[in-house]
């Protein structure tokens, strides 16, 4: 495919029942450590894995226009919502051995682990906004697990990422140095609920509806988590593995800060005129540049 057809074709997109799974998709459940997983699948088995991993107040529907195309092209595709959040919303830090009091980056990481490995492996990792740094984490701790990396939207800076965010996201990122997490996740969600990032109707009432199921404490504490970024470019430019790093020009983070990022851990960067969500808004843009990098391996 041209970059010509893949825009065109992105252009062409028309809004869908975001609910129901595209032909050939089907559900399947993940058992992990903070409890059970949803998941869906698609493509042959025995074909290599592409895993794709949605963000906060995201899920495995935010690839429905992507997984298609990446079976199309002879994978196996898989996607799954976090925990706590959409229909994983059962699945949470009360569920660990021992239990904790809140989400937090072992329980996120230790659930990415169990998905990866309960298929083959190594895996084609994509990981979406704050996702993007779960991928990071694990590929760094595990690079035998993963054969390629995609980081689609993902935090471009460490540590209090929110101080770098721009357009709706400014005001959470001015206020979260003087409040907490909580404010910071309300603030996000207010910037879902008023529809800041301009969906048409049909995917506003699935997103309204996925938060109505998303648990708050996993907003708020993922919040948390954005406010100490690790910084794990120095470990992952190692990992002899092609990178990519996808963005919008009009992304929640300039483009010079995922450009930055990419040129720290050797990855080929890709931009996008669209926003936060490419894999909704230019998907055969952004699936024509993940197999062109999976494919170098």
């Amino acid at each position: 495919m041209t970059a010509t057809v893949a825009r065109t074709l992105d252009e062409a997109i028309r809004e869908f029942d975001w609910a129901a799974l595209p032909p050939g998709v089907r559900p399947i459940r993940y058992r992990v450590p903070s409890g059970e997983l949803a998941g869906v699948a698609a493509g042959d088995e025995r074909a290599p894995r592409i895993l794709l991993v949605p963000g906060s107040t995201g899920s495995k529907e935010d690839f429905a226009f992507m997984a298609p195309l990446l079976v199309r092209a002879g994978y196996r595709v898989e996607g799954f919502d976090l925990a706590g959040q959409y229909e994983s919303s059962d699945a949470g830090p009360e569920r660990l051995v021992p239990p904790r009091p809140r989400y937090d980056y072992d329980l996120f990481l230790g659930d990415l682990l169990a998905v990866i490995r309960a298929g083959r492996t190594p895996v084609h990792l994509l990981g979406y906004s704050f996702a993007g740094t779960l991928a990071q984490l694990v590929t760094t701790m595990h690079p035998e697990l993963i054969a390629s990396l995609t980081l689609l939207s993902t935090p471009p800076v460490s540590g209090q990422v929110f101080r770098r965010m721009r357009g709706y996201g400014g005001l959470a990122a001015l206020l979260s140095r003087f409040t907490g997490a909580r404010v910071a996740g309300g603030l996000m969600l207010w910037g879902i609920r008023t529809n800041k990032n301009h969906v048409g109707e049909r995917r506003y009432r699935f997103v309204m509806d996925r938060l109505i199921r998303t648990r708050r404490s996993s907003v708020d504490d993922i919040s948390r988590l954005m406010r100490r970024t690790p910084d794990v470019a120095e470990e992952l430019r190692a990992v002899p593995i092609p990178k990519l790093v996808a963005f919008g020009s009009h992304d929640l983070w300039a483009p010079r800060h995922h450009r930055a990022l990419a040129a720290r851990i050797g990855a080929e960067a890709v931009e996008y005129e669209t926003g936060h969500s490419p894999c909704e808004t230019t998907p055969h843009q952004l699936v024509r540049d993940m197999l062109r990098v999976i494919e170098r391996r």
